[in-house]
């Protein structure tokens, strides 16, 4: 079966510093249009930062969309400075938010974080052999982040008790306990 629609016409509703969103109007594969509400996003990062200790390092934030402080895996968006280069924007992020740098950095999966309107697209790595960073970048103005430090076991139960709602960090967490198994070594992808 054909699935592919075409898109016949686009109408910009709004251009921001993070997302822009079109009204796409689209030919289905019957011959019937439709209209298609899409959010254009920046490719993405985030890491599985794990100390030497065995914990993950967490972030406490607020989230807008949702109203609510989530915990969530170190992440942010490629910029200017490493559009082409993912691992490069993840090196920069776990600076960033963390103020840690990763002796071992691999990545683990990539994915699309909401296929039904976004076209983010997510690349998630592992970050081991954690040291403090002798310079710290700045932090993005606008975010008020509290670090955490879980061991798995604590990150499970963060997640069962619904503390965790973030999808790339559920992904990170069932990553890391298939780690722990011995089920994947570290670096070893999931793609």
């Amino acid at each position: 079966m054909d699935f592919e629609e075409t898109v016949i016409g686009v109408s910009p509703k709004y251009h921001g510093a993070i997302i822009d969103v079109e009204n796409q109007t689209v030919q289905l594969p019957n011959g019937e249009t439709a209209h298609r509400d899409v959010v254009h996003h920046a490719a993405a990062v985030a890491m599985l930062a794990l100390t030497e200790t065995g914990k993950g390092l967490f972030e406490e934030q607020w989230r807008a969309p949702i109203e609510q402080v989530t915990i969530e895996i170190p992440a942010g968006k490629l910029d200017d400075r490493d559009r082409d280069n993912p691992e490069a924007a993840a090196i920069r992020e776990l600076n960033e938010e963390t103020r840690y740098a990763a002796g071992a950095i691999a990545q683990v999966s990539q994915f699309y974080t909401s296929v039904g309107f976004s076209d983010e697209f997510m690349t998630l790595y592992l970050a081991t052999k954690l040291t403090p960073v002798t310079t710290a970048l700045p932090q993005d103005a606008d975010e008020n982040i509290t670090l955490h430090e879980y061991t798995l076991s604590e990150a499970k139960q963060l997640l069962t008790d619904g503390k965790i709602v973030d999808q790339k960090t559920v992904t990170a967490i069932y990553y890391w306990q298939l780690l722990d198994a011995g089920l994947v070594t570290p670096g070893q992808s999931l793609i």
